[in-house]
């Protein structure tokens, strides 16, 4: 008679990179979200250019920062809302049985921070393009981009995990969950980017991407040890 043999447990690597192909193939199917946030992404630019255009110029450095800031921000909500919220408690209640609960953090981290990515690459390019490029120093701009879209997307996710508990409230409590979250990064964020903007030496700007850095790597710790209480809840 054989002995009975457990199956080895799948990686958790392997887990993730299969659920981030379904978000993926999820995505390029319902290609009308993805087309809605570039749409509000290009809309949106394209109206600060024409209310700067009317003033007969282009905006002073410091509105031009904050106004790319709060245009990711909004957008970078609006993407990553969609992540836990679209699936019903049947789907959450089907993945619990397949996968474990890290990796299903990991991987709406992973996917919603290269989305977001993207998203601010582009925008980025799209408001040069209609309202001029005043960054003296572009590595430090980027390096700063990249950090607050990978920020963006670990904190939201976080809260879009904690609001799809709401049911049909998901949405509120997002909206009110992470607004407060995400000043203090959006702080530093603008705080960066206008350093950037008016090519102060990296030096200054040190202490604040260290911040980012460390925010970023706090909040993906949290999520990864504090999800599965919630997955199971």
């Amino acid at each position: 008679m054989r002995p009975e043999t457990t199956p080895l447990p799948v990686p958790l690597l392997r887990e993730i990179t299969t659920l981030l192909a379904k978000d993926f193939r999820l995505e390029w199917r319902q290609k009308s979200a993805l087309g809605g946030l570039l749409l509000y992404v290009g809309s949106t630019v394209f109206v600060c250019f024409l209310s700067f255009s009317l003033r007969g110029g282009q905006p002073p450095a410091p509105a031009w920062n904050a106004l790319f800031w709060v245009i990711l921000l909004f957008a970078a909500i609006n993407a990553v809302a969609k992540g836990f919220m679209q699936e019903s408690p049947g789907q959450r209640l089907y993945y619990y049985t397949l996968v474990r609960p890290q990796a299903v953090i990991l991987a709406k981290m992973l996917y919603n921070a290269l989305l977001l990515v993207a998203v601010a690459l582009l925008g980025l390019f799209l408001y040069t393009v209609f309202l001029g490029n005043p960054i003296q120093d572009t590595p430090l701009f980027l390096a700063n981009l990249l950090l607050g879209a990978v920020g963006f997307a670990t904190t939201l996710t976080l809260v879009s995990g904690i609001a799809a508990k709401a049911g049909g409230n998901g949405a509120t409590l997002m909206a009110i969950l992470g607004f407060p979250v995400m000043v203090p990064m959006l702080l530093l964020l603008i705080k960066v980017s206008k350093n950037a903007l008016d090519g102060l030496d990296r030096s200054v700007s040190d202490q604040s991407l260290l911040t980012l850095l460390a925010l970023n790597l706090l909040v993906g710790a949290l999520s990864y040890v504090l999800f599965p209480y919630l997955w199971r809840g």
